[in-house]
């Protein structure tokens, strides 16, 4: 009997010990193949090269640089103490250090570890030249961004760097990883989709220590699209020139399609010290500079338009008949609002509306102001294009803000009075526009009413891009533009105009000045936006300097901005 009982154990145990081989080998068995596979099979990626990115004649304003980095592959080092001696004292860096990164960054024995990034070229030769005499070392060519143009251009086209944790999180699934160099800031990042490369790598076999064996395949890393812009880097290098050492911002823009000609922001930052190891001291500075240099001040700077703002009260009167072309104010100087007295740049007696538009007398529009009211201000300011976002292809737009009476009650729970409403008509108070608004609301009037959309991208891959083509009509009569582009002319053509001395042979300039208050005891802004219609390009444009005092020292740099353009014969 006892017998009996172990023969029937033994033989449930072969059973059980059948069935699983049963289910390992048959059932599961494609499933522990894969794995086998996975565990026998890695993959090196090799990062495909960024696209160049160039101006509208095909001047690359971003290139590539051939590059050098030191990489030890930890299987093949045989004696690692004489090894690092001999890279500590090359790249004079401490020991301590390189071997930090190197057990730091080690993943696998058969994938490089990169311990030294981007170093000169004459280190890489003579690494390069012992290369025999330390198994393991490895001198890797690879690509880095070069910014001809350092910081000329550095707003408009971006930078590039390691992909951040969270954007990781949201483009995983279109092809990014952990080691991925995408843009950030400008163009880079705004295009980054066409500029980045293919990734390509090799598929090798490893052994159980996970050392390579042989390798399998090799896919080629393929190359990003080239982005051709509407920039023009003449313009943007006179745009620069021109700013020097002030804070501000130039824009020129096409007239006729809206592409952005140049678009400079200062103090600026050289795009190739965030690039590479080199220059960390330099990367970290910027980032820490009371002075924002990575603020691109031509589309995320919000400042008070002053005198600009009177371009849309003048519409806003016209359109709402509240007054004439004939309609007119005395000015002695300043208005006088209950107890209070808001003052005038000067003493301009009677003014009819374009007079007033050339002189940029305070008082009368005060006045139009009056008669139209916060609400009617505010529709025709975002009609124009203010307060609303340009949709420029660059990230990061703010879309500014146009006050309104219920919208200070909802935000701050205060009241509006008639003394808000007279700085509203003149730009100030908390009216908040971009540069890039500013130039565009120009535009449309230039234009007649006919929307134009500020746009960087004019081809990609080779192929035209013509989806900011299409044009939007503004409900205004054209008479009634018409008057105020009289206005805005004789803003610089009449002997009382705010620029006359923009006046110039050869040049049919029209444009508004404004200089607008700050915070007490900061100089004020000085604004010129403006346009013209004469020459070889149709532009509209705009000079802002930030605390930069009087307007007319933006008139000022206007004249010899656009001076220098005619001597060049840009436009």
């Amino acid at each position: 009997m006892r017998l009996k009982i172990v023969r029937i154990t033994i033989f449930g145990f072969f059973c059980i010990i059948a069935v699983n081989l049963f289910y390992t080998q048959i059932i599961r068995g494609q499933y522990y193949y894969g794995l086998s596979v996975d565990n026998r099979i890695r993959v090196i990626p090799s990062e495909g090269r960024r696209g160049s990115i160039l101006d509208r004649y095909g001047d690359v304003l971003v290139g590539n640089r051939l590059s050098f980095n030191v990489a030890v592959i930890p299987q093949d080092i045989k004696e690692s103490e004489f090894l690092f001696d001999y890279l500590s004292e090359v790249l004079k860096t401490e020991k301590k250090e390189l071997l930090q990164r190197f057990y730091q960054k080690k993943i696998t024995p058969f994938a490089p570890v990169v311990i030294a990034e981007d170093i000169d070229k004459k280190i890489a030769m003579e690494l390069e030249e012992n290369r025999f005499r330390f198994p393991g070392l490895y001198v890797q060519e690879t690509f880095r961004r070069h910014y001809p143009y350092h910081g000329l251009g550095a707003h408009v086209l971006g930078y590039v760097g390691k992909i951040s944790r969270s954007r990781m999180e949201k483009l995983e699934e279109y092809g990014y990883t952990p080691k991925s160099i995408v843009g950030y800031l400008g163009v880079e990042e705004s295009y980054d989709a066409f500029l980045k490369g293919e990734e390509g790598g090799k598929q090798i076999e490893v052994d159980a220590r996970g050392r390579q064996r042989r390798l399998l395949s090799v896919k080629e890393p393929q190359r990003g699209q080239d982005i051709q812009l509407t920039i023009d880097a003449r313009i943007q290098r006179l745009a620069f020139d021109i700013l020097d050492d002030k804070s501000g911002t130039i824009i020129v823009m096409d007239l006729d399609t809206g592409g952005i000609l140049g678009m400079v922001s200062a103090p600026a930052f050289d795009p190739n010290v965030l690039v590479s190891s080199r220059y960390a001291k330099e990367a970290a500075s910027i980032f820490i500079d009371e002075g924002a240099p990575l603020l691109n001040r031509a589309i995320k700077g919000l400042y008070p338009p002053g005198s600009v703002f009177k371009t849309i009260v003048s519409l806003a009167g016209l359109v709402t008949k509240k007054i004439e072309p004939s309609t007119t104010y005395f000015c002695k100087g300043s208005y006088k609002l209950g107890r209070r007295r808001f003052r005038c740049a000067h003493v301009h007696g009677t003014n009819d509306l374009i007079g007033a538009i050339a002189r940029s007398c305070n008082v009368y529009f005060y006045n139009v102001g009056l008669l139209l009211g916060p609400e009617i201000m505010n529709k025709y300011a975002r009609i124009l294009g203010l307060g609303r976002l340009t949709h420029i292809d660059l990230p990061f737009e703010e879309k500014g803000s146009i006050p309104s009476p219920l919208q200070r009650k909802m935000k701050s729970n205060r009241g509006w009075y008639d003394g808000d409403t007279l700085n509203f008509s003149i730009g100030q108070g908390d009216v908040l526009v971009t540069p890039i608004q500013a130039v565009r609301m120009m535009a449309n009037v230039a234009r007649g009413g006919k929307e134009v959309q500020p746009h960087l991208i004019k081809a990609i891959g080779g192929r035209e891009v013509i989806q900011f083509s299409t044009v939007k009509n503004i409900h205004i009569k054209k008479k009634i533009f018409e008057t105020v582009q009289k206005g805005l002319r004789d803003v610089v053509q009449s002997e009382r105009g705010t620029a006359k001395i923009l006046n110039m042979d050869g040049f049919e300039i029209s444009g508004k000045t404004g200089t607008a208050q700050t915070a007490p005891g900061k100089p004020s802004h000085a604004w010129f936006v403006g346009y013209s219609t004469q020459g070889k390009k149709r532009i509209a444009f705009c000079i802002f300097i930030e605390h930069g005092g009087s307007s007319y020292y933006a008139v000022r740099m206007t004249r010899n901005f656009l001076k220098k353009l005619r001597e060049e014969e840009i436009i």
